[in-house]
């Protein structure tokens, strides 16, 4: 029987109606959240993954301090933990220590009560990984051993790809399967070892679909013992609209001792877990896209140590579209060594259907103070700051490119990088984000005010792709999982103009910033329109030299929450429907009539001002202060209203205009 789909996050129905098939999503079932421990009961974790109705795993470990990796899940109850670093058997709260440790498991996170084992110590930057009961990525199963062989049934609803089983009642290592070593081999999570060789002991034969196997050793099946396994899919697909999308693989490759070994996945990660296998050493290194897994820069922390967190540098696992690129650093690229790795997807995959979930302007004033929090109610992937009562450049800071690193869309600047000093820390805070530690002088200085845009990658809304420039024209891949109608690229690592490409435009010419000129040219796209997957470059050098590096930010329109599109001046009012329920809280404007190269980007939003008076404006590609004394453009509930009193720059009669406006 077909199924009936529509878009965004949607459900299924059945055709002439039956049971709704709803779609899986990432963020549904895997979170990284990020807290500052408080040591008091409750503490609430608020990270939107089922735990109470669905079941699932809570996985704690200290940032900032020297602590255990804590582990909780439904299946043994609140209050009893393991610790991935030792070897101990399972520590249960309930009697002695009640107010401690994990709460209760909610429909949106998980609450915890006092600190026990630096889940929750006072001042402690923490994170947490929670990974959800779902098929096809995640189960957990309980069972008592029997010393000899057994048969353990699973609802994984695929192959697991790896198997991490601990006993909870017997003090021994971690033992854990993964598919590329099969069942002849296995691996301890509590330590640096290489794979060892053991037929029979460990795993008495390869698992499937439905159950997996153990054999007669004591860390998986002595007799009387009880265990926990913690079971993980491996390209299973199940998630989706079309439910064929994967969103964890459990694989392996080969070192070569050189930066850039590629990993090839077919989805971005957001989460990444290696242990070499080959040889004794690297550990078991965790990195993740929230604490900064990014390309200029990470941070590692590692299931088998208590450590903190270690700043590696470029030592840094980076994400890209497809997988994930490695350094030279030996513990995860040894020359001829072998890795194995469990990797998750990056999130959102669903559509969103409202603005404000993947978009808020903030204003602010200075306060002179470091280390500012900028409180938002999203979890930002770009950050666009800008000066309003002063001159000065205007800046475009983002998580995948790494703390501090910034460019200027006032210039044609390299890329520059403050690291923790200036400009925003991505991998401090779950939403908004941190200052730097002296950004006092500099974007929250007490004599200025400011306006910061804060955007989230999303599916139809908004993607960021970094790349490598091959001289020659070349396609590169992208998740916005919709035909990009508007690309903003920059070089990076030398000086060269933005390079705007709007879809009304076509693919032969760009239209420049901060210079403002528009540009045809063959060298720009390839004369190639992007695709729902993929976008062109031509050979010029601001898209595409040799070896050069670049990002490319593309945007589509997105039913109520954004809308990329075009428009003719007419000199006089007129309205600009976007499909909103709301009015647009931002809008950015560019003439790209004849004259284009005369006329800036005007930006407005909401935070500032969007009614039906002056509104105060920007221009993106100007050091100049905002302009707080004209009335260029109006409320209008399906998008927004270009007043008559609007200047060439807006609304010159005949003129062509492009635009991006957000609910």
């Amino acid at each position: 029987m077909p199924l009936q789909a529509t878009s965004g996050a949607a459900s299924y129905d059945a055709f002439g109606g039956g049971v709704p098939v709803v779609p899986n999503y990432i963020e549904d079932v895997f979170s990284t959240y990020l807290y500052t421990g408080t040591n008091t009961n409750p503490n609430n974790i608020v990270n939107g993954i089922d735990l109470s109705t669905k079941g699932g795993m809570v996985w704690c470990k200290a940032r900032s301090a020297v602590n255990s990796n804590t582990i909780w899940d439904s299946a043994r109850g609140v209050k009893n933990f393991l610790i991935t670093n030792a070897t101990n058997a399972n520590t249960n709260l309930t009697s002695t220590y009640p107010t401690y440790g994990l709460q209760s498991f909610n429909t949106d996170g998980f609450t915890l009560g006092k600190n026990f084992e630096g889940e929750n110590d006072t001042g402690d930057s923490i994170v947490s990984w929670t990974f959800r009961k779902q098929p096809k990525f995640f189960d957990i199963v309980t069972y008592t051993g029997n010393g000899s062989s057994k048969t353990i049934n699973h609802n994984l609803g695929s192959v697991p790809g790896v198997m991490i089983v601990k006993s909870t009642t017997y003090v021994d290592n971690w033992a854990v399967y993964h598919r590329s070593l099969g069942a002849t081999k296995y691996i301890e999570l509590n330590n640096t070892d290489a794979a060892s060789t053991s037929v029979g002991s460990r795993w008495d034969a390869e698992p499937t679909s439905t159950s997996f196997s153990v054999g007669y050793n004591g860390s998986v099946n002595a007799s009387g013992e009880t265990y926990v396994a913690y079971l993980f899919a491996h390209d299973a697909g199940g998630f989706g609209l079309s439910g064929t999308d994967n969103v964890i693989s459990c694989g392996s490759y080969t070192g070569n001792g050189t930066a850039g070994n590629a990993v090839t996945l077919g989805f971005e990660p957001q989460w990444i877990m290696i242990k070499k296998t080959s040889s004794a050493g690297g550990g078991w290194v965790i990195q993740d896209v929230m604490r900064g897994m990014s390309n200029t820069g990470s941070v590692a922390l590692s299931a088998q140590s208590s450590g903190d967190e270690a700043d590696y540098g470029l030592s840094t696992i980076i994400p890209t579209a497809t997988g994930f690129t490695l350094p030279s650093y030996g513990g995860w690229n040894g020359s001829g060594e072998t890795f194995i790795y469990i990797a998750i997807r990056r999130g959102p995959m669903k559509v969103p259907t409202s603005g404000t979930s993947v978009f808020e302007p903030v204003a602010y004033t200075g306060t002179g103070t470091n280390n500012r929090i900028i409180t938002s109610s999203i979890t930002p992937d770009s950050v666009i700051p800008a000066y309003r009562n002063t001159t000065g450049s205007k800046y475009w800071y983002d998580r995948l490119r790494g703390n501090g690193t910034y460019l200027i869309t006032t210039g044609t600047n390299a890329e520059g990088t403050d690291g923790a000093v200036y400009g925003p820390q991505f991998n401090k805070v779950q939403t908004g984000y941190q200052q730097g530690t002296s950004d006092s002088g500099f974007l929250n200085n007490s004599s200025y005010t400011y306006i910061n845009y804060l955007l989230r990658r999303a599916p139809s809304f908004f993607d960021e792709v970094c790349y490598t420039g091959t001289g020659s024209a070349t396609t590169f891949s992208h998740n916005l999982q919709a035909v990009p109608e508007m690309m903003l690229i920059k070089r990076r690592n030398t000086t060269a103009q933005w390079q705007f490409y709007f879809a009304g435009l076509g693919n032969t010419k760009s239209v420049q910033m901060p210079d403002n000129d528009k540009v045809t040219s063959s060298g720009l796209f390839n004369n190639t329109s992007p695709t729902s997957s993929v976008f062109t470059v031509g050979v010029n050098s601001p898209v595409n030299a040799s070896g050069g590096t670049y990002v490319a930010y593309l945007a589509a329109t997105c039913a109520g929450v954004s809308k990329v599109g075009t428009y003719t001046g007419t000199g006089t009012t007129q309205q600009i429907d976007c499909g909103f329920a709301a009015g647009a809280r931002f809008v950015l404007i560019k003439n790209v009539g004849v004259n284009d190269y005369a006329y800036g980007y005007y930006v407005w939003d909401t935070a500032r001002g969007i009614v039906s008076g002056n509104d105060p404006y920007l221009l993106l590609n100007s050091n100049a202060a905002e302009v707080t004394n004209t009335d260029y453009i109006d409320t209008y509930s399906a998008g927004f209203e270009i007043s008559s009193t609007a200047p060439a720059g807006i609304n010159a009669n005949g003129d062509q205009f492009v635009y991006w406006a957000i609910a």
